[in-house]
């Protein structure tokens, strides 16, 4: 589940590269199947599901043994992700690897992780064997900045001069395809991130270099950023509250990298600099 979000579209690549057959659930199949192009081929079954529908996750699931679930971030996710634990137990999967979050407890401060923890607590309680995964923040989240930095050469945010943990989906699709096919992975909780812990005056900093020209940091208040992307990225407003609280948490609990990505694929994760070079036409 979540076949056509960035995680999801990397592990059905990944996936379908190592020969691994797999189903894609959707509410609209033949959009999912545009976006996926070649690869939905014989390797990647795409069918219709909703998570609101238990009826049509029973339909999804039904011959399956392994789940990968990974819900955009919304109010109504505990909800639809528990229906989704609970469809899958009555459909006779056995284990399901779940996107989660670092800040996954009960007393998190940012309310989208305390739901991520609720999610967790009901994985546990069903009796099936989880693997949790806990990515920091996507790199490809950052393409988001890329008007604002072409336009007038500014990074936003409210993270004053804090380090900030930034990790490829393609890397996080290739570590839950790991936890999907090697038995030694399954029933662990894995933090991922990227290398290096860098900032958003950091990041200003490597765009400078890569774009020639000069990228500054501005650094907000918090109700200030909250505010911007209510009005100017037109951000509803529960999600503008949840980038500003993960940037208080950067703040307030400073973050560093860890090894997970390499210990688990035997590579290197992918690069914050080699990323932005991919992508930088979007910042021009």
């Amino acid at each position: 589940m979540g076949a056509s979000g960035t995680t999801g579209g990397a592990l059905l690549r990944s996936l379908a590269a190592s020969g691994v057959p797999s189903r894609a659930l959707t509410r609209d199949p033949d959009q999912l199947r545009a976006q996926l192009g070649d690869v939905a081929g014989d390797l990647v079954e795409v069918v219709p599901a909703d998570a609101a529908d238990t009826a049509s996750l029973r339909a999804a699931f039904k011959g399956a043994r392994q789940l990968f679930l990974a819900m955009a971030n919304s109010p109504a996710q505990v909800e639809l992700e528990t229906r989704v634990v609970d469809a899958a137990a009555d459909s006779g999967i056995a284990h399901i690897v779940k996107i989660s979050d670092p800040a996954a407890t009960a007393d998190s401060p940012v309310p989208i992780s305390r739901g991520h923890h609720a999610v967790e607590e009901h994985l546990r309680a069903s009796g099936l064997t989880h693997t949790v995964l806990r990515p920091y923040a996507f790199m490809q989240n950052l393409l988001l900045l890329a008007p604002a930095v072409a336009a007038q050469g500014v990074v936003l945010g409210a993270m004053r001069d804090a380090p900030c943990n930034w990790v490829d989906c393609r890397d996080i699709g290739d570590v839950a395809a790991a936890a999907l096919t090697r038995a030694d992975l399954a029933g662990g909780t894995y933090v991922l991130t990227g290398g290096e812990a860098v900032g958003y005056g950091g990041l200003a900093d490597t765009l400078s270099r890569l774009l020639g020209r000069p990228v500054r940091y501005v650094d907000l208040a918090p109700h200030e950023l909250r505010e911007s992307l209510v009005h100017h990225a037109h951000m509803p407003p529960w999600l503008a509250e949840h980038v500003v609280d993960v940037q208080q948490l950067a703040v307030s609990h400073p973050e560093s990298p860890t090894d997970t990505v390499a210990r688990v694929l035997g590579r290197e994760p992918r690069t914050l600099d080699a990323f932005l070079r991919e992508h930088l036409g979007r910042f021009r």
